[in-house]
């Protein structure tokens, strides 16, 4: 890759893995149902007045949108509301690239290989060490499982987009497909923050909002998942996906650093072993380690990480 766009891949897992930080702030204001919802709907409007609509049919924009945007972020705002650290979520949102090589043999009769199975352990072992950090240090141990459930719903989702990539009618766009996937969504999460979170969360969300709640919602919406996006699709269009791929695994190390120096958390030696284990297990699970330049039609990417990529909450 050309040195200013190793710079670009690096400032997107940059901004990936700090955005946990705004997630964690904007939960203080909303309530994660309904701040699922706001962030949603934040990101498709008014930009899909301004972006072609994908050539994909609209059932693949719902199958992708109800397991990224509900089971994902929906779970994940939650999972952190409960208690979950800010850079333990941004570590454990990656075991979605394992989920995602679990549900494709499964639901696709993908095979696995060797060096995906190993990846698979060893992540998994890391994953089972931070659960047991965070049980045996009184950490909320349901928070750290919806964490983990939100890994879940993501592998989903990029099963989802693999076959979108399949029943697409041209290439497709990653920063316009984002943000019509955006519009599915809120409907949902509304209907559920109704549901859980009372008739009366939006209204008292809007009088208490603070600055900091705000521009931490606008900072997920806008910079970290249209920008994100936007950056990380047109590195895809450039260089091949694994090779883009591997700067992912920068985001739980900018997660865990910027919860650790703008939030406090602290993070002990059985938590930080752990992620360095969920880290390294995806890494030799997931990522193919060529780095062959390539010229490429535009493809929608099958686990780019939003906030995650989080990613990318």
């Amino acid at each position: 890759m050309h040195p200013r766009h190793v710079l670009l891949a690096t400032l997107v897992a940059a901004m990936w893995g700090f955005n946990f930080v705004p997630i964690k702030v904007a939960l203080d204001d909303f309530p994660p149902l309904l701040m699922g919802a706001l962030r949603f709907t934040a990101a498709a409007v008014p930009a899909v007045l301004l972006v072609r609509r994908p050539p994909v049919p609209a059932r693949w924009l719902v199958l992708v949108g109800v397991p990224l945007g509900v089971g994902q972020f929906g779970l994940l705002f939650i999972g952190m509301r409960m208690g979950m650290p800010a850079g333990l979520a941004s570590v454990i949102l990656q075991v979605q690239a394992i989920f995602t090589a679990l549900f494709a043999a499964l639901l696709l009769r993908e095979r696995l290989g060797v060096r995906q199975v190993a990846g698979m352990v060893v992540a998994f072992g890391g994953v089972a060490l931070i659960g047991l950090a965070q049980s045996e240090g009184g950490g909320p141990a349901g928070a750290f499982l919806v964490c983990l459930a939100a890994a879940a719903s993501w592998g989903l989702a990029n099963i989802a987009m693999r076959r979108t990539n399949q029943a697409a009618h041209g290439p497709v766009d990653a920063f316009g497909f984002m943000v019509w996937v955006s519009l599915v969504p809120p409907l949902p999460l509304f209907a559920l923050s109704l549901i859980f979170e009372g008739p009366g969360a939006l209204p008292a969300s809007v009088r208490g909002a603070t600055l900091a709640g705000v521009a931490s919602l606008a900072f997920i919406a806008y910079a970290a998942t249209l920008g994100g996006f936007g950056a990380w699709g047109w590195l895809m269009r450039r260089y091949e996906a694994s090779t883009v791929a591997m700067y992912s695994l920068l985001v739980p190390p900018f997660g865990l650093l910027s919860a650790v120096v703008l939030l406090g958390e602290r993070v002990d030696a059985t938590r930080l072993a752990g992620a360095a284990l969920v880290i390294a297990g995806v890494a030799a699970g997931t990522v193919r380690w060529s780095a062959r330049r390539r010229t490429a039609p535009a493809v929608l990417p099958e686990s780019a990480p939003p906030e995650m990529k989080g990613s990318t909450a």
